[in-house]
Order: structure tokens, then sequence, then C-alpha cells
């Protein structure tokens, strides 16, 4: 069979809407493989007893770029395939579902599966949840290889399926370039104390570096260079009301998946997701 098989999630894109987003995306590897517990829950490759499961690239990203989490439970979990699931987690305000099927060449390979991305929240953080799960695949990931049963499956055009990611992807990017600016409101209504003049210079610094973050797609320096304009601000003057990011102000960082009494036999989420993203132009359209 060339598409979703049973169990085949509803079809359409929502890009920019109040209540939730779903998006659709090409996965294009397999990997990395991990494990499933008694209790259905996402955990580490290789633990005994535990039975396998192909998370592939995409839907690692995007569980890495939704940052501490609940453990990602499966609510479909792979059967004879390891790479065909529906796993949902949480982060604060935010729920995510992914479901992996494939929809071309009997899912052979791991470029013949899709994946189905849906979550609820607050639009801003979906919103940086998507611009981070883009940056750091390094790929267009509504792009897909077969398009036309790509285009079947998904229930949405290839035309639908880009505004919906580069919509989200847009409004992230302004919300960025907004806080930027009013910190950068702040330093200057500081200006004119000379006792200042150095933290507010630590500030100025942090913030160019924030642009040039942002023009390079990479949210989480960005919100890091954010963080030190805030820090030297709060310097500065103490009394200084700083409207920081949802992100910021919620802790966002790495994952989480496992608790402190079994991560004798895991490893740290930063072990399995790379600190380093790979960015790309997700401006252009091929």
């Amino acid at each position: 069979m060339d598409s979703a098989e049973d169990g085949e999630p509803e079809g359409g894109t929502v890009g920019l809407d109040a209540n939730r987003t779903v998006l659709w995306a090409q996965v294009l590897s397999g990997d990395p493989q991990m494990s499933i517990d008694s209790d259905l829950r996402l955990r580490p490759p290789r633990i005994s007893g535990n039975p396998s499961v192909y998370l592939g690239d995409v839907a690692r990203a995007a569980i890495r770029s939704l940052g501490p989490a609940d453990p990602p439970f499966f609510d479909r979990p792979p059967g004879y395939d390891e790479q065909k699931w529906t796993l949902s987690t949480r982060a604060g305000d935010v729920s995510m579902s992914i479901t992996s099927n494939s929809y071309w060449a009997f899912g052979l390979f791991g470029k013949c599966f899709l994946n189905r991305i849906e979550m609820t929240g607050p639009l801003p953080l979906r919103a940086r949840i998507v611009h981070d799960i883009a940056a750091s695949l390094g790929r267009n990931p509504w792009e897909p290889v077969a398009a036309r049963r790509f285009e079947r499956v998904s229930g949405a055009s290839p035309a639908e399926h880009r505004a919906a990611w580069q919509d989200l992807i847009e409004s992230a990017r302004a919300e960025m370039n907004e806080e930027i600016a009013s910190l950068d409101a702040r330093v200057a209504r500081l200006r004119g104390e000379t006792e200042i003049e150095g933290i507010l210079a630590e500030a100025d610094n942090s913030l160019d570096e924030a642009r040039s973050a942002l023009a390079d797609h990479n949210a989480p320096a960005v919100e890091r260079a954010l963080a030190r304009a805030i820090s030297a601000l709060v310097e500065a003057d103490p009394t200084t009301e700083i409207r920081t990011s949802s992100r910021l102000a919620d802790g966002f960082g790495e994952a989480s998946w496992w608790s402190k009494s079994t991560r004798e036999d895991e490893v740290e989420a930063s072990h399995l997701l790379e600190d380093e993203v790979p960015l790309v132009d997700l401006t252009e359209d091929e």
C-alpha cells in the first residue's frame, strides 16, 4: 500500500490559527532509533526489554524544539514497521501530537514516510516551535519526495503546505524582531548616565548578536542574546520593567524526558538531541 494505512489521520493543514496548528512534513531519515518502555513512553535506545522505534529526523526536531516536556507517549505504538506510530506530549501550555506513516514505496526507506504534526496552545509559542523545527532540519520540510502522493494523503496542495509553514515561521521572526526593538528602545531611554554607559554598551552588543542570529534563523541564539541584553538592562536599572518572550519566561531549553530515578540506565536529552543547529534560508522557495 502506497499511502497511510489504518489509523490514517485527518487531512488538511492549518497554519496561523488561534487554536491549533496542523502541519505535514517529509521525513528523510528514520534515525534516531529509540525504544518504548512498558508504559508506552519514549526512552533512549538499547534498554533491555524495551522494543525499538524509529523516531525520524522530523519528529526528533519537533520534540527538541518543544523544549522540556512530558515523556512522549505512544497513542499508537509501532507494530511490524517500527516507523509507523502516533505519539503525543506536552510542554507547558503547548500540546503536540505526531503521526508517522509511509505514503509511497511500501515504506521501504526512511524517505517513504511523512509526519503529521498537530499542536494546540498559544500561537506565539507554536510559531516559535515551527520556526525551530525548520531551522533544525536545515531544509524545507513541506517539500515532498513524491509530490502527488503527499498531496493525496495530506489533503492539501503544495502551495497550502508552504503557506502554513512559512506563515508561522514569519510570525515567529516578527515576534523576535519586536522583542529586539523593544529592548533597543529601553537602552535608548537609559542613555545619558555616564556610570552605566559600559553596561548599556554590553546590552547593545547583545542586541547586535540577536539581530545577526535572527538573520541566520537561529532562534536559540536569539534568545541567548536577548537574555544577556535583559541582564545588562536590569543591572543598569533594576526598576526597569522588561517584557520577555514567552519562551524565555517559561525557561524553555533542552528536552528532559526521563525521571531522575532512571537516569543511571539512560542518557540526558542533550546527548540525543544535538546542540548545534544547522541553518537554512527559510524564505527561499525551491
